[in-house]
């Protein structure tokens, strides 16, 4: 009789019991003079004495400002040296730091500026097609007054730009160091010494399956912890040099790199504020990194990049491929062609932590491509059938995980947080999952039909509900279907109101401008009927089917 598909991991590893500030103090105490952190596209270095005095200077200037510990700070700007120290000294004073998408326009900021409550919000100037400034000034016409008073977004006090001169109504960034002298030392100890492990540091929006977009909210203990664990299966100590391409606003960015990198003491690398295949492909080179994070589109545009040959990677030892299923021969070219013998593979999911499962560095290549891994130390994993039964191995379950990494909930949202996790403290992730006899795990779909669009986690039940407020539309249904590039793509199709017109070419441009770009949908359909069931259904499959069979020429 084949045994149940649920698993315990390691539990001779001990959980830290820290704060993220106690981390970060642990480290630059053992490793003052080592480089901490270089942002290559800013030209900045630091080593872990000086990043500490960044920090230290930007958590006094924010307790100048009056944040209280509890505090919501929003960080709305691309990767880049500031967002780090934000990240650590938030932390120190007790404020939670609320990491909002680069690509978001106005009325998805408005959003979890207003469900979240920030109180204050650090952004940057502009990121690739996005004027940050322009859309804030729409946003919050009273900006240029003080104190800032808005009816739309009653809580926040004041918006401080990362641009050299901001336009009127900006702070300055510098201004937290100009005010820093307004706090003692000694009363930023006193503030650190109150906090403990468990309290919220970060929320972080996930599409919601309902709608609107839910903050996750973790804690020092959930994120600290799974930096640790990732960092600690990957080997990684002071002598390593870590590229983070992926984006800090995600928790691949902030916890397994920042975070793993804090508290092992390794090196942070941005190659650029976003992904570009050679900026990070020079980076490596040029630092003689020794790990690279990266989904694998971002993988297949450096082994695709004429650069690539001309380059010496050969410091490279290991690294993380996450976000999407890694096709085989591209886990081969990375292992045999950027000297990555010990890449492993991550999965989980933002509501914990993030990661839950991971493979080894000795795990065979087969393992590293059809699994994502066993379960992490300290953490349970089970698959579970439609009536909350344990299914057998072999046989295809849901996927829950229980342990340190659980999430506290969604930030005010104890429905969702109900529906997620259960009365015995499993996290429901809403995939679908096959569980071998070693405890391998391998992911064979979603049943919330998520659309994973490279490495961005895509409802389409937000994105219908988003459509419908299009006033030529009366019903959407959206859809992914594969790609070789990113994954997967993002189809509607679109029934319009009698009477009503528009087209594919002005209802894509509507949504450009709305929303972020990874979401607007690749095509369009106008129908005048959905495939159903018998009994009222949408049958989402057969639209894929037919979707995908009229792109192909069927």
């Amino acid at each position: 009789m084949s045994q149940p598909s649920s698993t315990q991991g390691r539990q001779d590893v001990p959980l830290l019991d820290q704060t993220l500030g106690q981390a970060f103090d642990a480290t630059v105490a053992r490793w003052p003079e080592r480089e901490a952190l270089v942002v290559r596209h800013q030209g900045l270095r630091y080593r872990w004495r000086e990043l500490a005095e960044q920090v230290e200077s930007t958590a006094r200037g924010l307790m100048a400002l009056g944040v209280a510990p509890g505090e919501r700070v929003g960080i709305w700007a691309p990767n880049c040296a500031q967002w780090c120290i934000l990240q650590i000294a938030t932390a120190k004073i007790g404020a939670i730091l609320v990491t909002i998408n680069p690509a978001y326009r106005s009325a998805e900021l408005e959003y979890v500026l207003r469900q979240s409550g920030c109180s204050w919000l650090v952004c940057a100037d502009a990121f690739k097609s996005s004027d940050y400034h322009a859309m804030l000034q729409t946003l919050l016409p009273e900006l240029a007054s003080h104190p800032l008073a808005s009816e739309r977004l009653p809580d926040l006090r004041g918006v401080i730009s990362l641009a050299t001169t901001p336009p009127a109504g900006f702070l300055p960034w510098t201004m937290l160091a100009e005010r820093a002298g307004q706090i003692e030392v000694a009363a930023l100890r006193a503030r650190e010494c109150a906090l403990h492990d468990d309290q919220a540091v970060n929320i972080q929006y996930t599409s919601g399956t309902t709608g609107a977009p839910k903050g996750a909210t973790l804690s020092h203990h959930n994120i600290l912890n799974n930096g640790y664990m990732v960092g600690r299966s990957l080997g990684l100590s002071e002598h390593d040099r870590l590229v983070i391409p992926v984006p800090l606003y995600h928790c691949f960015g902030m916890v397994m790199g920042n975070l793993g990198c804090i508290v092992h003491g390794s090196t942070m690398i941005y190659p650029n504020d976003a992904f570009d295949p050679e900026h990070t492909l020079r980076t490596v080179a040029e630092e003689r990194a020794t790990l690279l994070y990266g989904v694998p589109t971002m993988f297949i545009a450096m082994l695709d990049h004429p650069l690539r040959d001309r380059l010496d990677l050969s410091s490279l030892r290991s690294g993380i491929m996450a976000g999407a299923t890694c096709p085989i021969e591209v886990m081969r070219r990375v292992i045999e062609q950027m000297h990555m013998a010990q890449v492993q593979i991550a999965y989980g999911m933002t509501e914990t932590s993030p990661v839950s499962l991971q493979t080894g560095p000795n795990d065979d290549l087969e393992l590293r491509v059809t699994t994502v891994g066993r379960t992490q130390p300290q953490l349970e994993t089970k698959l579970v059938g439609e009536q909350g039964e344990i299914v057998a191995r072999g046989e295809i379950g849901e996927l829950c995980t229980r342990g340190y990494s659980v999430m506290l909930g969604y930030w005010n949202d104890p429905e969702a947080t109900e529906r997620a996790i259960d009365a015995d403290g499993w996290m429901h992730t809403g995939d679908l999952a096959v569980m071998d006899e070693q405890g391998y795990v391998r992911i064979v779909g979603r049943n919330k039909d998520m659309i994973i669009r490279g490495g961005e986690n895509i409802y389409p039940r937000e994105l219908e509900e988003f459509l419908h407020t299009h006033p030529a539309v009366a019903e959407a249904q959206v859809v992914g279907i594969p790609c070789e590039r990113f994954g997967e793509q993002i189809v509607a199709w679109i029934k319009l109101h009698p009477g009503h017109s528009v087209t594919v070419e002005a209802l894509s441009d509507w949504c450009k401008a709305r929303i972020a770009h990874f979401k607007v949908p690749r095509h369009i359909r106008f129908v005048d009927e959905f495939p159903m069931t018998v009994t009222g259904k949408v049958q989402k499959f057969r639209m894929r089917e037919l979707t995908i069979a009229q792109l192909e020429g069927h």
